[in-house]
């Protein structure tokens, strides 16, 4: 592929990858599947590493979340909201595994979990009660969403517990499972709204 190609590709990928993140993020209507995204994402992220000169400073490999949205008070976060990397390969597990070993050296064990995707959210309690619930955004600030988790049942209102220290933070994943979601879009479409994707 000539450099003007491969310039053509990275420029197409961006332009795409940057309309599905505003997509997700903003309009909260996602237009592509998560693994597709990634897919695009790992292309765009290789065909830089290949050609660095050819990068665009919008290009979405150097960002984490997206836009904060205009519905809610953005709070700077009190340290970054980092996102967690992903792989499809084994070979990407086995690179994984080389630096944990030249950095922790054989005296480590890994614990896997099943990883949820959902909306990434940060819990704050204060005295052990919930005083704030503010997303990801883009990553060192975020949008104040405090209201709308507390009517989550699973969401504690006031921690209960006597070693818990006065400024508590919890960071994690909040989503819905599959049926529950099928649920809402059917509700939606018998309204004549639109169903999330």
């Amino acid at each position: 592929m000539s450099l003007t190609d491969v310039k053509e590709k990275m420029d197409a990928l961006v332009a795409e990858l940057n309309q599905h993140t505003y997509n997700y993020y903003v309009l909260a209507m996602p237009t592509i599947a998560d693994y597709e995204f990634d897919k695009k994402l790992a292309e765009l992220a290789q065909l830089e590493l290949e050609n660095p000169d050819l990068a665009d400073p919008n290009s979405p490999t150097g960002k984490v979340g997206g836009d904060i949205t205009k519905n809610f008070v953005t709070v700077k976060h009190r340290w970054p909201m980092l996102s967690l990397g992903n792989t499809y390969s084994e070979q990407d597990l086995r690179d994984f595994d080389d630096r944990v070993r030249k950095s922790l050296g054989d005296d480590f064990q890994y614990v896997c979990e099943l990883k949820f995707d959902g909306l990434s959210i940060s819990l704050t309690y204060e005295d052990s009660k919930l005083v704030r619930a503010v997303t990801r955004g883009d990553g060192s600030k975020g949008d104040d969403v405090t209201t709308n988790v507390k009517t989550i049942n699973n969401i504690p209102h006031r921690l209960k517990s006597e070693s818990i220290p006065p400024l508590f933070e919890i960071r994690g994943e909040i989503f819905m499972h599959r049926a529950a979601f099928e649920r809402l879009n059917k509700e939606r479409e018998e309204l004549l709204e639109v169903p999330y994707a």
